[in-house]
């Protein structure tokens, strides 16, 4: 006989299934459909319900095994193929339902639309389902929308007693297919509304993170991912309403969404980059009022004096300079730059520069980058990780390298490669290669402390050919380092390099310097006495 808590887990565990199967969803309805088909023609046995946990053996056309995990729904399991919820799942689920309750009473109720029970402007008290649904066949209305995103929010992600952060990209796509199912018809409306979606959808989980108590590290692991498929399908709908004639009615709805906007500066303590991306994007693409940008220039100085201690100034503050820029309030925005420490800003700068260069301000450009340089080499050391600081320094270098031709400053161009070293190694080696400056390619090898024989042999017979000098300190200091490691093998490879570097010697025709070299060489290292017969094994010395 199960116990008390085993059954009040179950009905839990009903709801839990009622809130997320939709019965207007043609997959769902078919779902449950045959969850009980199998469940009433007496397919489920074996049948055990435990504490926390209900097994069973489902004789599907193959049998199959099933657990249901009543604490934490996410983790229950079927052994056939189908990933998520299956039909076996329902079956086990409405047998081990008939033990505390009727199935039918259960199945009528989910397929009974909730009625009103009291009228607040119309549909303010609807269920979430019932406004999402609502919203394909009435008037646009924004608030409406807002609402609906909300209520069908809470309800499916902000209204659980468990906080796993693994479950949340599962009951995530359950809202999203929910809202747009429930889209409006008309193809520029349903474009807004989707667009008003991303925002809200955006806000309400990234509260919820710190609601949850997940840090950046849990976040990252676990669902991170959404946030930025919603800053992608930002972007996306960016380029379809821009290459639209829109209907003069969107324009209450657009500057709605700009007084929404804000939020995102500050409805949470994480995700700095990812707010401050989607407020970024809105402000370019949607937000174009000169008045509006003025008012949020305000409107934003105001949210800095409110803040309290604990919270985070930064979003606001870089939100600050966007706006100026987009204003042409460049001056006002550099010195709110210079305000920045490096680690905080230089990623911001990355894109402005990329903004400015796309409208061909060459102009406005040229101190952003200056201002960049002079914050880059802090941020990378910041950083860390060379994966992650190569990556950075490629993009920055993609950034900064059209306004460099543009206007001609291959100057500049140099300064942010030697700026980024040794991240910019890749970058920086070939600029010098192909201009031919074969001193400084060297001295950068030497720099970054490549061996000779690591650097490309087609690069050597080149530089070989056209400016020997220049591999002469490259193999003295392979020479050395391999002597330096005092064993047989590495002995050899030393002989190696000599015999290399007597070779250009002679071509340099400095056959004195050579010999100068050598017998300081054999005086210095004379008590390595297995360095010394490798030498001369190689005929390098006499016996």
């Amino acid at each position: 006989m199960e116990s008390i808590p085993a059954n009040e887990l179950l009905l839990e565990f009903s709801d839990e299934m009622r809130e997320l199967l939709n019965p207007n969803a043609v997959e769902d309805a078919k779902l449950v459909q045959k969850g009980l088909i199998l469940y009433r023609q007496g397919m489920v046995q074996q049948l055990h319900i435990g504490d926390e946990v209900v097994s069973a053996v489902v004789q599907d056309v193959t049998p199959v095994k099933v657990r249901l995990n009543l604490d934490f729904m996410a983790m229950s399991e079927c052994s056939c193929p189908t990933e998520g919820l299956c039909r076996h799942q329902l079956a086990v689920f409405f047998s081990a339902y008939s033990k505390v309750g009727s199935v039918s009473d259960w199945v009528t109720d989910w397929r009974e639309p909730i009625r009103e029970k009291k009228e607040v402007s119309g549909w303010a008290m609807q269920t979430a389902k019932d406004l999402i649904k609502a919203n394909g066949m009435l008037k646009p209305d924004y608030s409406r929308w807002v609402h609906s995103f909300e209520v069908s929010f809470d309800t499916l992600l902000a209204s659980k007693k468990y906080t796993s952060p693994y479950v949340i990209p599962e009951l995530f796509g359950i809202y999203k297919r929910r809202i747009q199912a429930s889209a409006p018809v008309e193809q520029e409306w349903r474009l807004l509304y989707e667009l008003v979606g991303i925002v809200v959808s955006f806000r309400k989980l990234a509260a919820l993170c710190d609601r949850l108590g997940h840090d950046e590290d849990t976040v990252r692991r676990a669902y991170l991912h959404l946030f930025h498929n919603l800053m992608d399908d930002a972007e996306d709908l960016a380029v379809k309403i821009g290459v639209q004639s829109l209907p003069f009615a969107f324009d209450e709805f657009i500057e709605k969404l700009k007084d929404d906007a804000v939020e995102l500066l500050t409805c949470s303590s994480g995700l700095e980059y990812e707010r401050i991306y989607l407020y970024r994007l809105l402000w370019v693409h949607f937000f174009k009022k000169k008045l509006w940008r003025e008012e949020e220039l305000l409107k934003i100085q105001t949210r800095l004096k409110g803040l309290q201690d604990w919270e985070n100034p930064l979003p606001l503050m870089v939100a600050g300079v966007h706006i100026n820029l987009l204003h042409g309030n460049d001056e006002t925005a550099l010195k709110l730059v210079g305000q920045f420490a490096a680690e905080e800003i230089a990623p911001y700068m990355v894109y402005w520069i990329d903004y400015l260069s796309g409208l061909k301000a060459w102009r406005r450009v040229g101190p952003v980058i200056e201002l960049f340089l002079q914050k880059v080499k802090a941020y990378l050391e910041n950083l860390g990780g060379y994966h992650s600081c190569t990556t950075f320094a490629r993009n920055a270098l993609r950034s900064v390298a059209p306004y460099c031709t543009e206007i001609d400053r291959i100057d500049l161009y140099e300064r942010s490669l030697l700026a980024m070293l040794p991240y910019s190694f890749g970058e920086y080696e070939y600029v010098l290669f192909e201009r031919g400056q074969y001193d400084r390619w060297g001295e950068l090898q030497a720099f970054v402390g490549l061996d000779f024989y690591d650097l490309p042999k087609d690069r050597l017979k080149i530089v070989e050919k056209e400016r020997p000098e220049v591999l002469l300190a490259m193999l003295h200091q392979t020479a050395q380092r391999e002597i330096d490691q005092k064993n047989r093998g590495s002995y050899r490879l030393a002989v190696r390099h000599l015999k290399k570097l007597r070779t250009l010697y002679k071509k340099l025709k400095r056959v004195d310097d050579w010999q100068y070299f050598l017998d300081t060489l054999m005086e210095r290292t004379k008590r390595l006495r297995a360095f010394h017969e490798e030498c001369r094994r190689s005929k390098l010395i006499e016996g």
